[in-house]
């Protein structure tokens, strides 16, 4: 199962990136637990500075942007 984390504090494109995250893993056909991490003090753990950050499986994948669709599906997919 993937660990799929939303770092940022709940702006409209933290919420949009959680969309095309859950979206890319039910395309993938992937179990997955979506977590949002809002807390700045977890968020700045990761390294991160600039939200919204997509993190799987523990690793930083994006961050200060929306990715796109494909490119969160391929993130899931080589994780």
């Amino acid at each position: 199962m993937k660990k799929i984390q939303i770092l940022g504090p709940g702006c409209p494109s933290c919420k949009k990136l959680a969309e095309i995250a859950e979206e890319a893993a039910k395309t993938l056909g992937i179990e997955y637990e979506l977590e949002k991490v809002t807390d700045i003090q977890k968020i700045m753990t990761f390294g991160v500075m600039m939200t919204p950050a997509l993190v799987v499986d523990g690793q930083v994948k994006a961050a200060g942007k929306v990715p796109s669709l494909e490119e969160v599906r391929t993130f899931l997919a080589t994780s």
